[in-house]
């Protein structure tokens, strides 16, 4: 399982939140048989959603984050729980594109640079929240930063990181979250201490592979400044499907449409897009579903 700690400065002026989501992405590789470059993408925005899933308050809320960009890997959609249990598909899991001349995967070659980023919080309410923001570059953590910024105007630092090996299998994946809480204010140098911490640390992904823990690389981001971790647990890549979700779907097709399939079909396949299981519906099943 992954590893999600959240905390605080002393002062409680910043808010950080880091999680290793190796084995998130290594799951979700292994489901959706991704090329490098889409290992990378979807791996960013798993741990990006897990994050921010794990900032909700109460504990049946839910996000839903989606990357629609004009790239070949067409949309990419993540969902966390309020814990951070995350899971999530690409439309086109095989993209293959030159490498960037640094030797990098391109994520915002396979994401596009023109699109957009929704965020749609389910908390319990009447409707949803939903937000939106044209997509800023593509390589997601820049996205989501602009996201807060614009959206919930909150100051954000996001990094985000995905190391793939040669045989396609994740080496590592992590990211932080670091937001500047309203009582920061204009203070200049509060602001300008975590600019300069944040300007000179290492990918996220170096440090985890030098053998570095999450609580260590946010301290390194808010050295200077005296952190308290609040809370920490263990995360995971986690498909809610159930035969019995997918018989509501079904039914909501409406009794016409299921009484066709069943003289049409001598059965009816369903995969989940999350974690590709699928779900198969006899002809007597469809009949029954239709009449109750």
């Amino acid at each position: 399982m992954g590893k999600l700690i959240r905390c605080i400065t002393s002062d409680g002026l910043i808010m950080a939140s880091a999680v290793d989501s190796t084995d998130i992405v290594t799951k979700a590789e292994q489901l959706h048989k991704t090329s490098a470059v889409v290992t990378a993408a979807l791996g960013r925005l798993l741990t990006a959603t897990s994050l921010m899933g794990n900032m909700l308050k109460g504990a049946k809320n839910t996000i839903t984050v989606k990357i629609a960009g004009d790239g070949p890997v067409g949309s990419i959609i993540a969902v966390s729980d309020a814990e951070g249990n995350v899971r999530g598909y690409p439309v086109n899991p095989c993209v293959e594109i030159p490498l960037k001349p640094n030797g990098k995967l391109d994520v915002s070659g396979a994401v596009g640079q023109n699109g957009s980023l929704y965020v749609i919080k389910d908390l319990g309410l009447k409707e949803p929240y939903n937000g939106f923001v044209p997509l800023t570059s593509g390589e997601i953590a820049e996205d989501i930063t602009a996201y807060y910024a614009i959206s919930e105007q909150i100051p954000t630092v996001c990094a985000l990181g995905v190391l793939v090996n040669p045989d396609l299998t994740v080496r590592k994946a992590g990211g932080y979250i670091i937001q500047l809480l309203p009582a920061v204010g204009n203070d200049d140098s509060i602001i300008s201490k975590l600019e300069e911490n944040i300007r000179h640390i290492p990918p996220i992904t170096s440090m985890l592979d030098d053998g570095m823990d999450i609580e260590a690389i946010v301290r390194k981001a808010l050295e200077g400044f005296e952190t308290e971790v609040l809370y920490e647990q263990e995360v995971e890549y986690k498909c809610k499907c159930s035969k019995a979700r997918v018989e509501k779907t079904l039914r909501s097709l409406g009794k016409e449409e299921l009484c066709s399939m069943a003289e049409e079909m001598e059965s009816a396949s369903v995969n989940c897009h999350f974690c590709n299981k699928e779900y198969v519906f006899s002809k007597d099943e469809l009949k029954n579903l239709a009449e109750n």
